[in-house]
């Protein structure tokens, strides 16, 4: 019996600690940092894409992509709220 339920406390245990992990990889999954990380590197790639390319005004033209994937973000969240209502 005492093995049992050493057994099952451990078991408690591993689940409590992938439960925090969990929660810690949905914290960054929504977490602004990330997004905002996300939309950088997007930038200069495109910039660095753009100045290969030899195209005009690269800076601006950079943004294009940056600013949609942070709008795209931003919608998400209610995208996700809507489709979850219609699917219960």
């Amino acid at each position: 019996m005492e093995e049992r339920i050493e057994k099952i406390e451990k078991e408690l245990s591993e689940i409590r600690e992938r439960n925090v992990r969990v929660e810690a990889e949905k914290a960054w999954e929504r977490s602004s940092l990330r997004v905002v990380a996300i939309a950088v590197i997007i930038y200069s790639v495109s910039c660095f894409m753009l100045f290969v390319l030899k195209a005009d005004r690269i800076f601006l033209a950079g943004l294009l992509p940056a600013i949609g994937y942070f709008l795209s973000m931003q919608s998400l969240s209610f995208i996700k709220k809507a489709w979850m209502q219609n699917h219960k």
